[in-house]
């Protein structure tokens, strides 16, 4: 999966409506766009990044208009940051605002019937196929219809918009093909957790799924893991699951993941052979940012690990 950097914010020739759809269809998707007055196109802004199979785009038509389009491929997730956007989708009418999301679903005939000048929104992309995938294993094959809209006044569904908003800010060029893989399954797995309800009623998870996943994961420490895929193992939803590691191991999954790593990263430090730098051997073991790497190994070990390389 390739992980586009963010392009630059945009602003189109002010004469040229043409252009400035264009440069929204491919920050996010394919369009008819309508101006509903004689302005110009010259407060057009448009910026998008790709995560694999997940696009964060900011869109800001600055002038009155209305699009009409079908999502060809993909889910759309639009949370205006200002303002409000009324849509027809198929033959129902939703409306979107900072407090609650409207997502709307791939080839279903839609009609944003008038974005204001004033409203910008941020969306998210998700893959028609990739999220379906994702659902199944964070959901734990439990066939749930993705929802009309996300309430982003409740922890899961501010936590999401956070996430969303902090992986929007950076400005990055390509990542490694393992931080793109976990970055897209943290935002999935975030938004699934905000916008599905819990399932009235499950069972409490049993030791054995946990156990499960911890022999996987010791096994595999270095496996690009996400929530979804810990989940699949175990065969339960990953609000179950980890309901089970908080229970029984009294952290989360992704707690337990990187103490074994962590283990792993000391054992070849100890052994260190002057071939590999520390950089090398935290990659190996799955650690793809550095500087939480090395502060976690110092909270855990009480020194650098550039200190346990070198003794």
């Amino acid at each position: 999966m390739n992980n586009e950097p963010r392009a630059k914010p945009t602003v189109t020739d002010p004469r040229d409506w043409d252009e400035a759809s264009h440069a929204v269809s491919d920050a996010y998707f394919p369009h008819e766009l309508h101006p509903l007055t004689h302005s110009t196109a010259s407060n057009v802004e448009v910026d998008s990044m790709a995560i694999g199979p997940v696009r964060i785009a900011h869109i800001g038509w600055g002038a009155p208009v209305t699009v009409d389009t079908a999502h060809p491929g993909g889910y759309a997730v639009n949370v205006p940051l200002s303002g409000h956007l009324e849509s027809v989708i198929g033959h129902r009418e939703f409306v979107a605002t900072p407090d609650s999301a409207t997502i709307y679903p791939p080839d279903t005939p839609t009609s944003i019937r008038r974005w204001s000048e004033s409203c910008r929104i941020i969306g998210v992309r998700f893959e028609r196929d990739y999220l379906h995938r994702e659902m199944n294993k964070i959901l734990a094959g439990n066939s749930v219809p993705v929802p009309d809209q996300v309430d982003l006044r409740g922890p899961a569904g501010a936590g999401w918009l956070r996430l969303v908003q902090s992986l929007a800010d950076r400005s990055t060029g390509p990542q490694h093909p393992l931080v793109t893989e976990q970055l897209s399954g943290a935002l999935t797995t975030a938004f699934v957790l905000a916008a599905v309800p819990d399932e009235p009623g499950a069972a409490r998870p049993r030791p054995r799924i946990v156990k499960r996943v911890l022999d996987e994961m010791h096994d595999d420490p270095a496996r690009p893991w996400t929530a979804a895929d810990m989940a699949e193992v175990a065969g339960v939803s990953v609000r179950r699951l980890q309901e089970g590691f908080r229970e029984y191991m009294g952290v989360s999954p992704r707690d337990c993941l990187v103490d074994i790593r962590l283990r792993r990263v000391h054992e070849d430090l100890v052994r260190g052979d002057g071939i590999f730098t520390v950089a090398d051997i935290a990659m190996r073991w799955g650690f793809t940012h550095t500087g939480r790497f090395a502060a976690a190994y110092r909270q855990k070990y009480g020194e650098a690990p550039s200190e346990t390389l070198r003794g």
